[in-house]
């Protein structure tokens, strides 16, 4: 529909906050179905943060051209979504004494210049998602969810600034 007085909007698909939130999100959904209990409201609650975290992308995306600011405050959702996942997995490992890698870790480092593939998507990852360790899958799935996070974060920098500038 063109001419209409709403500018065009969505194109979430072609965000690299939106793909890195899929990735999270199937990752996620196989990580809990491997390590959680089904029964468990961690089960459930995990893959929900998950999913809030890649619709609230989405339907920031789609409510952009009618508010700047609802799009920034679901871009927000998102990320909140996201830091609280992130909590949980950090949980996970922490309640089974596993550690958490740290940056100079040799998988950390791999990760890093996996998410740094143009068009990385869950194949790109599978082997570390789909891990028989949980430790190693846990950090897999916390090292996406920390790229998506940072990725987020440059996002409502940059529409705050957009906000700030055309209101």
């Amino acid at each position: 529909m063109t001419g209409g007085f709403i500018p065009p909007h969505g194109g979430y698909q072609k965000l690299l906050s939106y793909r890195k939130a899929e990735i999270v999100f199937d990752a996620t959904v196989c990580f809990c179905d491997r390590f959680i209990d089904r029964r468990s409201r961690t089960h459930d609650q995990m893959i929900q943060a998950a999913r809030s975290g890649k619709q609230n992308i989405i339907e920031g995306s789609m409510a952009s051209a009618a508010s700047k600011e609802t799009e920034i405050k679901l871009t927000n959702v998102a990320r909140a979504s996201l830091e609280e996942l992130l909590a949980d997995y950090r949980d996970f490992l922490r309640t089974r004494s596993l550690a958490e890698w740290p940056k100079d870790h040799p998988y950390a480092k791999r990760l890093r210049a996996l998410n740094r593939l143009p068009d990385s998507n869950f194949e790109t990852f599978r082997k570390g998602i789909e891990n028989p360790d949980p430790a190693i899958s846990a950090n897999v799935v916390i090292g996406l969810i920390r790229v998506t996070c940072y990725l987020l974060d440059r996002q409502l920098r940059s529409l705050e600034e957009a906000f700030i500038k055309e209101g």
